[in-house]
């Protein structure tokens, strides 16, 4: 089952974000950081509570973390250690609205879903080319099946449209799960991909 917050009487940006603080990144980006021999440079895409931000920081990766909510970056600051602020580039824009610069490694959790499908293929574009050869993407993508897809300004794939988006890498993981779960909204159906894959 997934969980991914539960709901609350009010919820903002802040409280959303205190509510997923936690030690442990998310497993997605723990085993595509295990892929690399050595650190080198990260793009954190929606970077929210940092958690994931966080953990490559301490491993000695350079990261630009990217979130469109004020809250994000107010919430991330004060979490950085004072000897890793010269490693991390925080920025509050709308992943869409930036050139993303040369990577190692690209992660997208739970966040270019809402993307609106207008503006995917730009931003998958960008993505792709922001990767160096060898480079990962390691994220989520969400299905045609969850609860959510009929939100026109989000975006959603059949399992066949994410291994069309994946031609040129070699998928190292792609795990696909439909189920029931919750959402800071509440109850909902989940239908998500989770994706490692190396570019050629």
């Amino acid at each position: 089952m997934l969980e991914i917050g539960a709901r609350e009487a009010e919820p903002t940006w802040a409280s959303y974000y205190h509510a997923h603080e936690r030690p442990e990144p998310h497993r997605t980006l723990r085993e595509a950081v295990a892929r690399f021999a050595v650190p080198g440079t990260a793009i954190d895409l929606g970077c929210g509570s940092g958690n994931e931000t966080l953990h490559l920081l301490h491993g000695g990766w350079k990261v630009l973390a990217i979130d469109r909510q004020p809250e994000a970056a107010a919430f991330l600051e004060p979490r950085l250690p004072a000897q890793l602020r010269t490693a991390i580039d925080l920025r509050v824009v709308g992943f869409e609205d930036i050139v993303l610069p040369p990577a190692d490694l690209v992660f997208a959790g739970f966040s270019i879903p809402f993307c609106h499908p207008s503006r995917f293929d730009a931003l998958w574009t960008q993505i792709c080319n922001a990767l160096r050869p060898g480079g990962r993407f390691a994220g989520q993508l969400f299905g045609v099946e969850d609860d959510w897809s009929q939100n026109a300004k989000m975006t959603f794939h059949s399992r066949a449209r994410v291994e069309h988006l994946f031609e040129g890498f070699d998928v190292e993981n792609l795990d696909e799960v439909c189920g029931p779960g919750r959402s800071y909204d509440g109850p909902k159906r989940w239908h998500v991909f989770h994706v490692i894959a190396r570019k050629r």
